[in-house]
């Protein structure tokens, strides 16, 4: 890594609540961090940096997803409009029935190459087969916290795998890699299984990635089950003392949101998933108001359809907007914390992820301000939520190095990868009768 020069940017981002908006700024580069933000032409970098031509562009701190799926790219479009069980059970355990790990990996490079193009710089992963996953995102630059997802069915022996995973490939690819635990959900793990988890989290030094709440069903069986909620069964099994990404809870009672308070944990929210799958929507403004963290994530793109965090954040606005019909909720500041420093507090990387400022990580994204969508610029921060769009997306730049510039990828070859999946798709669309990975269980009847 070398030293680099972004030449007359404009610059936003938010701060202590309030959007920061520069203009014409320049931002010198050393290595993976960023060094110094001042007016254009006023910098003097002693070695002789790479110049990177900025003008009429918008930089933002690289885009957070917080949760996701990755390689489910390769299965994009076959669940369309079907109730949340059958969405499981007659079509996504199945189709990951036939999933190699060779698979996995040209599959985490298309979702990956589609999150750059995107202007994403950072992911929560959680799938299966995480070494070829790890080591797309190293091919790719980009730098993840990747989880090795796991149900219950498959005991402690695939736990200490996980574990081993863990070990592998934490700190890796210039430190752009990190690795937590991955339990599916309560539901498809028991109490038990999940004191496992917790312990192997505890003593690795790490964190839990796992689904939680997704749905008043899920709410009612766990009641059902232990007489708890599903975070009050999170909370009792440990896993809440280690630092833990809670996927989606959209419906957590009066005491978890105390309980959430209390601990480490931050909230991945995908609103493009629950309105698809009919689901309703998280209480964020109750999460942030109770001090809890939450990002923006995409989920799976068999829920979502894309890859996308522009589009997350101005569903997060109209959703919550809607939700308390009331125009003033969700207002413009808010919405890009939730976006930028929200999400690095997720990852727990806010001390060097999520703000434009020297020392923090050089994790940028450029975003095209004169194209018609963008113009008049008025309000650069309200165009950004509400207008532009992840093809607006020109240049990425995560730990320094630059991924994609002038909308072209410099670190994956879009033709090989898509060539190499479609050689995968006619076996892996194939849904055996009987066969799936796990079952989500069926609290009510379908239809």
């Amino acid at each position: 890594m070398g030293s680099l020069l972004i030449e007359g940017c404009d610059l936003l981002w938010v701060e202590n609540g309030e959007v920061r908006f520069l203009q014409r700024q320049d931002i010198w580069i050393e290595g993976a961090f960023i060094k110094a933000i001042e007016p254009s032409g006023t910098l003097n970098p002693q070695e002789n940096p790479e110049r990177l031509p900025a003008e009429k562009l918008l930089a933002i701190p690289g885009l957070i997803n917080t949760h996701a799926h990755v390689p489910m790219v390769l299965f994009r479009g076959l669940a369309e409009d079907v109730p949340i069980e059958s969405w499981f059970n007659d079509y996504i355990f199945p189709l990951e029935s036939n999933l190699t790990p060779e698979d996995v990996y040209w599959g985490a490079l298309l979702g990956l190459a589609e999150m750059i193009e995107a202007g994403i710089t950072s992911v929560a992963d959680h799938y299966f087969f995480m070494d070829e996953v790890a080591q797309a995102v190293s091919e790719a630059g980009l730098r993840a916290n990747l989880v090795w997802a796991v149900f219950g069915h498959e005991g402690e022996e695939k736990l200490a795998r996980t574990a081993q995973f863990v070990q592998r490939w934490q700190g890796a690819a210039e430190g752009r890699i990190t690795t937590w635990m991955g339990p599916h959900a309560p539901y498809t793990t028991t109490p038990e299984f999940l004191r496992l988890c917790a312990r192997y989290a505890h003593d690795l030094g790490v964190g839990v990635h796992i689904h939680v709440s997704e749905t008043a069903d899920q709410v009612s069986f766990s009641y059902k089950q232990y007489g708890k909620s599903p975070v009050r069964v999170l909370l009792d099994s440990g896993v809440l003392d280690v630092p833990t990404i809670l996927a989606h809870c959209l419906y957590p009672e009066e005491e978890d949101v105390r309980i959430l308070a209390d601990h480490p944990v931050g909230i991945a929210h995908a609103p493009k998933t629950y309105m698809k799958l009919g689901m309703g929507t998280a209480p964020v403004t109750k999460f942030r108001q109770a001090g809890i963290s939450v990002g923006l994530a995409t989920d799976g793109v068999v829920s979502n359809n894309t890859l996308d965090i522009l589009e997350q954040m101005r569903l997060l606005a109209l959703t919550q907007k809607d939700a308390a019909h009331d125009s003033t909720v969700m207002p413009i500041a808010e919405v890009l914390d939730i976006a930028f420093y929200g999400g690095a507090k997720v990852m727990r990387q806010n001390q060097r992820l999520g703000v434009l400022k020297p020392g923090y990580l050089a994790d940028i994204t450029l975003v095209r301000q004169d194209e018609i969508a963008g113009f008049p610029r008025y309000n650069p921060a309200a165009n950004l939520i509400y207008s532009v769009s992840a093809r607006d997306v020109d240049t990425v730049i995560c730990n320094g190095n630059v991924l994609m510039r002038n909308r072209q990828l410099l670190t994956l070859d879009k033709e090989t990868i898509k060539a190499e999946v479609q050689k995968r798709l006619e076996r892996l669309t194939q849904r055996v009768p009987g066969r799936r990975i796990a079952t989500y269980p069926i609290w009510r009847k379908p239809g």
